[in-house]
């Protein structure tokens, strides 16, 4: 009986234990819920308020209302045309850029497990600019052929570069990056040796980056990538987490070397349509996930990535156009000079530290 008894109280203790870590879990993970909303809700707020100053602030102003009517079709002189060709575009086109530079750069670190690793400083921007310089000095080609020729140019250096590193794991894969990033800049400073004075200028406003030439058909073509990448994205949630516990915990959990490839690929596919739209923008894709990470108690968030990043290319936008000086400053020279002090910070206050979740 005593037996039976010790037995029945073992049971009881054990179930007991394992109910309460089951308890564990469950708080803990609706802590991170809560922590995320808190990140995610203020982002969108932020957003908003960035995309409403653009659309709706600087030299014409436009009040809300006719911003409504102006959208169901009704003609207003002046207001019409500089909203519906100018400042609209551009803040549409800036948010989805945005969002596919933030999370790209983000795909790159938390798979590579490295801060660093960014399509910024490991050739990927550098190689579709080389292609579009290329293009403009040597092949004399403009509009959607250059493009077109970023996006190869993005691509063809992504397979190179996994190519040469021989897997995507370690630091291999970010050495022949910035060795391949630096060998495309001496490339284009070749290029612009030979370029006479107006392709000289014409490449040097594509490796900045702008908004400039918004149009409706290029933010069509963008929001039917991003369509497509961003849902394959979100399917791979749960093997990017299993990659950030490190290759030997991923492919003991069924995420194995292909789960990689195939995230990076959706990574660099992000990377080449931006850039293809807006130029190789500085810092945004380097910048928009230690950020979020910062924001989310050092755990990464893919969402909370996308919001940091048009929220970034939609406010330097404006600050460019109408905060900062009297001419009208390309978004990338505003991200890149805002952009690189604020990551010196974060680094310096140690705010950039990844957590799993």
């Amino acid at each position: 009986m005593n037996v039976v008894t010790e037995e029945m109280t073992g049971r009881s203790e054990r179930q007991l234990g394992a109910e309460a870590a089951v308890l564990t879990v469950r708080a803990a993970r609706t802590r991170q819920r809560r922590r995320l909303l808190l990140v995610l809700v203020p982002l969108a707020l932020a957003l908003v308020v960035a995309f409403g100053l653009r659309v709706l602030g600087g030299d014409y102003l436009i009040s809300l209302p006719d911003f409504f009517r102006i959208l169901g079709g009704r003609q207003i002189p002046g207001a019409s045309f500089i909203l519906m060709e100018s400042k609209l575009p551009r803040a549409v086109l800036g948010l989805l850029v945005g969002v596919a530079f933030g999370t790209s750069g983000a795909i790159f670190q938390s798979t590579l497990r490295n801060p660093l690793a960014s399509p910024d400083l490991l050739g990927v921007s550098t190689g579709a600019s080389t292609a579009a310089v290329f293009g403009i000095v040597v092949l004399g080609i403009s509009g959607p052929a250059l493009s077109l020729a970023g996006i190869i140019g993005a691509l063809a250096t992504a397979l190179a570069i996994r190519f040469i590193a021989g897997s995507t794991s370690g630091y291999r894969l970010v050495l022949v990056g910035v060795t391949a990033d630096a060998a495309l800049l001496a490339v284009i400073q070749y290029l612009f040796t030979r370029a006479d004075e107006y392709d000289a200028q014409l490449a040097l406003h594509w490796m900045i980056g702008s908004l400039e030439a918004a149009d409706w058909q290029t933010i069509a073509v963008l929001v039917a990538c991003l369509a497509v990448l961003l849902p394959l994205v979100a399917g791979t949630l749960r093997a990017r987490r299993a990659l950030e516990l490190g290759p030997d915990l991923a492919t003991a959990l069924g995420a194995g070397r292909w789960s990689s490839e195939f995230l990076l690929l959706l990574a660099v596919l992000l990377i080449a349509f931006g850039v293809a739209a807006a130029g190789p923008v500085a810092f945004v894709a380097f910048a928009a996930g230690p950020i979020a990470r910062a924001l989310n108690a050092g755990r990464t968030t893919l969402v909370g990535s996308a919001l940091v990043g048009a929220v970034a290319m939609v406010a330097s936008d404006y600050l460019g156009a109408y905060a900062i000086a009297d001419v009208n400053l390309p978004v990338g020279v505003v991200t890149g000079a805002f952009g690189a002090p604020f990551l010196l910070w974060m680094l310096a206050a140690g705010r950039t530290g990844r957590r799993v979740s």
